[in-house]
């Protein structure tokens, strides 16, 4: 069971509900009225828990496990144990994390003004939304229904949150328009500065950042991740796209709808990323890049070329998948197998 301290269970719920929400088809056998009392991974969960198989790689932990129900592709249902109810579901992750959102829903922030915010008096706040202590909102800004603006967050003038948001603690926020349902967690840095100057022999002359950051609906950016405004155009986040902590998003760059953007890459500034693209941890991107829909950026990846709708691509400077293996077969020939002459 979850920490008390930090998460309150809801439910119980009945094998019916829980198939219902999923959703997923109950296996043979199960008892609709059966009630479940929490989520558990597949090694600790026992009779009233509920747990989700969708790796192949922990097949024997299914096997071997005591969870009273468990979300299951029905091409390893038969090998649940005896006792265990299967709810059959082309996508068990995504099962599990409709039923375990129903087991721990997000609790609903009380409204209000705390009295050590500071609200510019020409700020327009929705009465349902809640500022906590220490936040500020400037002048100008608008700050959307059910909103949460968490401690020592900083909303600077005119920026606009649409309705649903979490602005987590500590974050600062400028130069930006915020979508509906956005989470920003604690510390991130949105539409700080761009990183632009023109070099010269006489010294780097900062260029003006006129842009603004777009964030649009249902966009997660995790802790300490930090995007900046355009020089002129504006950096744009798509909807649906949920960033990791520590990413770094250049001035200008555009990323599409969709997208998954893991811890410590960056995109330099410029960069057009398309709709659904995967960018794995450490990637990094040079400026004024295309990548394509539905590409695919390795870990630790460095991005020189544009890449194609739909390519995978590895290693530094970055290249199609096959072609990297290839070269570290070639590599490995070149050297031998590491155990001496």
């Amino acid at each position: 069971m979850a920490d008390p301290r930090f998460f309150e269970v809801a439910g119980p719920f009945s094998l019916a509900e829980i198939a219902a929400m999923a959703p997923a088809e109950p296996g043979p056998g199960a008892d609709p009225d059966a009630r479940m009392t929490d989520v558990k991974p597949l090694d600790a969960a026992g009779p009233q828990d509920v747990s989700f198989l969708d790796n192949r790689r922990y097949i024997d932990q299914f096997a071997a496990s005591r969870a009273g129900a468990c979300l299951v592709h029905p091409d390893f249902a038969g090998q649940a144990p005896e006792g265990m109810a299967v709810l059959l579901t082309a996508e068990p992750y995504r099962a599990y994390a409709r039923v375990a959102r129903a087991f721990y829903p997000q609790p609903a922030a009380a409204s209000g003004v705390h009295a050590a915010a500071h609200v510019h008096e020409t700020a327009r706040v929705a009465g349902d939304s809640r500022i906590e202590v220490g936040a500020v909102v400037g002048a100008s800004a608008e700050i959307g229904s059910r909103c949460l603006v968490s401690a020592n967050a900083v909303i600077g003038a005119g920026v606009v949150l649409g309705e649903d948001c979490v602005i987590g603690p500590g974050a600062l926020l400028a130069y930006c328009l915020i979508g509906k349902r956005v989470v920003i967690h604690a510390g991130a840095r949105i539409g700080q500065d761009g990183f632009g100057f023109a070099p010269g022999a006489d010294g780097h002359l900062k260029v003006p950042q006129i842009g603004r950051v777009i964030i649009e609906d249902d966009v997660e950016i995790g802790a300490n991740t930090t995007i900046d405004r355009g020089a002129g155009p504006d950096t744009v986040i798509g909807a649906g796209t949920k960033i990791d902590n520590l990413v770094q998003i250049g001035h200008n760059v555009r990323l599409g709808r969709g997208c998954i953007v893991v811890s410590q890459a960056g995109v330099s500034g410029s960069t057009h990323v398309g709709n659904g693209v995967l960018m794995a941890g450490q990637a990094g991107l040079v400026g004024h890049l295309r990548i394509g829909d539905g590409a695919r950026i390795g870990a630790q990846c460095g991005v020189m070329r544009d890449v194609e709708r739909g390519e995978t691509v590895i290693g530094s400077p970055a290249v199609p998948v096959r072609q990297f293996w290839r070269q570290v077969a070639a590599l490995t020939r070149l050297v031998g197998n590491g155990r001496g002459k």
